[in-house]
């Protein structure tokens, strides 16, 4: 019996990501599936395929606004989550914390550092495109700050950051998160997850 795979593809610069990011290990561990990490960065995604994120940006409908952040208290309740939007900076430049994910993945150290940006973002406001909140968070999960900064600046980290995102544009997805079982398999974000669930239970199925 071949184990599944879900492939986690995603940015922390998204709540509906941070939600998703919350309850997809557990998921995974429920049905015995591997878990891949694939962090990209979705303002490439934008810039390349999906403009009108800042379409409605720019121009945004005063009630559909109103309900999104209902809509995010209720879902960050379910998940027991401290989500507030930030005041000061949204949206964010979070490509630093994101080749941190790629370079402290084979240190064992993704997770807790993404989860950790997640928090510091979403729950307390820092702005996370700023080495001194970065460097905060290395010190909090004893990560050598000088290597992080070194590490990120790498061209092979660059480049897997890149890759990342231009390989999920191709496999068809258009934001953050988006998962994949099974290599095609694909579903797109925090309230696909109840899919994702029955597409296990399904291949569970399958499998005994």
């Amino acid at each position: 019996m071949s184990e599944p795979v879900i492939e986690f593809f995603f940015d922390c610069s998204s709540p509906w990501t941070y939600l998703a990011f919350s309850q997809i290990e557990s998921l995974a561990k429920e049905f015995g599936a591997r878990l891949a990490w694939r962090p990209i960065l979705v303002g490439g995604i934008f810039n390349t395929i999906n403009p009108s994120v800042y379409a409605s940006r720019d121009n945004p409908v005063p009630a559909k606004q109103a309900y999104m952040r209902k809509d995010l208290a209720d879902w960050a309740r379910l998940a027991g989550l401290a989500i507030v939007f930030p005041p000061r900076v949204f949206p964010v430049n979070s490509v630093k914390a994101m080749r941190g994910c790629i370079f402290l993945e084979p240190k064992g150290k993704l997770v807790p550092f993404a989860r950790a940006v997640f928090e510091a973002y979403w729950g307390r406001d820092l702005d996370i495109s700023q080495d001194a909140v970065l460097s905060e968070l290395c010190q909090r999960l004893d990560i050598d700050a000088a290597r992080f900064f070194a590490g990120i600046a790498e061209p092979r980290v660059k480049e897997q950051l890149r890759a990342n995102t231009e390989e999920l544009m191709r496999r068809g997805g258009f934001g953050t998160p988006t998962m994949f079982l099974d290599g095609d398999d694909m579903y797109f974000g925090n309230d696909r997850l109840p899919l994702l669930r029955a597409a296990l239970q399904r291949c569970a199925g399958r499998s005994s």
